[in-house]
């Protein structure tokens, strides 16, 4: 349904898209990730001429968009977009911003429109709320408003550019449950995102973008456990790990732990699991704190996070002399050992040059 052939888009001096090339079939959901200010959402604001692009061609069924004979409008409603801020009406009802496109640009009676309206606000669970207005719904409810708000206008294809970036955790799950029921249903769609494990499941190709190009594409399985490139290993591991540097013993432990917290919600792992995370780097920091007394204070900390096995691994490292608390007797106080040892599995320490490494995994139960 699209095709992109040396795509390439510049603001000033500054290039953004250069030499991208790339097919999107029907009925297939692509996922573009990478790093931000890679292009991505750029990318996706070419492909309907929210952007125009500096260079290159885009194909719609067959059609060259950015030629001067095309119908622009008549393509554009081809493809419909969902944006991370949701833009919808704040002075209509949900019902109404379903209803004020279809009535105006494609020609049906308000009762038409309102019948198909009801039907999408049932679809994405929102039929109540039909009679809201915008700054009464919660995030997740604005989204699923503006996705039902795109499918009124009957798309063939949407682009969706982030859309859970701006939701609260707790909120990302219902929308991707939608965006999850119209892949089910075939709907063709390319969605930038930063979850992972959503684009893992849901897509049948993956964009890695870097530099402003597709710097690689293949399935999920591939991208995720065995990306080809250098760029896309080192995108992959990072975004499945947290590493957080202490460099005095003056830590902020509220921003270690809301940091910590973030990345256990973004892997949808279990609150057991977080707060058994959170108690162990606690006790971590405070065992590796009591041994550092020779040299200056240098503690690297590590979450890994591991889909194929569903494990979060935990590792400390401390510069200085030899130091394992977890020999008898090395610590007066041995309750924060114990509290490790309960909460966690596979301990393992290590001497590496002159530092000091210890790792776990959290237990599950």
């Amino acid at each position: 349904m699209i095709k992109v052939e040396h795509l390439s888009k510049q603001f000033g001096e500054l290039t953004v898209l250069r030499e991208v090339n790339a097919e999107i079939k029907k009925g297939e959901v692509i996922s573009i990730i990478g790093p931000s200010g890679t292009g991505k959402s750029t990318f996706l604001r070419c492909l309907n001429l929210l952007e125009m692009p500096s260079g290159g061609r885009i194909f719609i069924d067959g059609t060259d968009i950015l030629d001067k004979s095309a119908d622009v409008p008549k393509l554009r409603q081809k493809m419909g977009m969902v944006f991370q801020s949701f833009n919808l009406f704040a002075h209509l009802t949900a019902l109404e911003n379903l209803t004020i496109g279809p009535v105006k640009l494609l020609g049906r009676s308000k009762e038409q429109a309102g019948k198909k309206a009801m039907e999408l606000l049932k679809m994405v669970g929102l039929a109540e709320k039909a009679g809201s207005f915008p700054d009464e719904l919660s995030g997740g409810q604005k989204q699923r408003v503006a996705i039902a708000r795109c499918l009124a206008m009957e798309p063939e294809i949407i682009l969706f550019d982030e859309p859970t970036s701006a939701l609260d955790p707790t909120m990302v799950s219902e929308v991707l449950a939608v965006i999850r029921r119209l892949a089910k249903e075939g709907m063709t769609m390319a969605v930038v995102t930063h979850e992972m494990d959503f684009a893992r499941d849901v897509s049948n190709r993956v964009f890695y973008m870097d530099e402003g190009i597709i710097y690689e594409e293949g399935p999920p399985q591939q991208i995720f456990e065995n990306p080809q490139k250098e760029k896309t290993r080192v995108f992959i591991n990072r975004v499945r790990s947290l590493t957080y540097h202490i460099r005095n013993q003056n830590y902020d432990l509220y921003a270690i732990n809301g940091e910590i917290e973030h990345f256990c919600e973004k892997h949808v792992l279990p609150k057991t699991t977080r707060n058994k995370a959170l108690l162990l780097v606690e006790e971590l920091l405070e065992i590796f704190s009591a041994g550092q007394v020779t040299r200056q204070f240098e503690i690297d900390l590590t979450l890994s996070y591991s889909e194929k096995q569903d494990s979060l691994e935990i590792v400390a490292e401390s510069a200085g002399d030899y130091f394992n608390p977890f020999e008898e007797n090395t610590l007066p106080d041995q309750l924060g050992v114990t509290i490790i040892k309960n909460l966690s599995e596979n301990m393992e320490y290590q001497r590496v040059s002159d530092r000091n490494r210890f790792s776990m995994t959290v237990k599950k139960q």
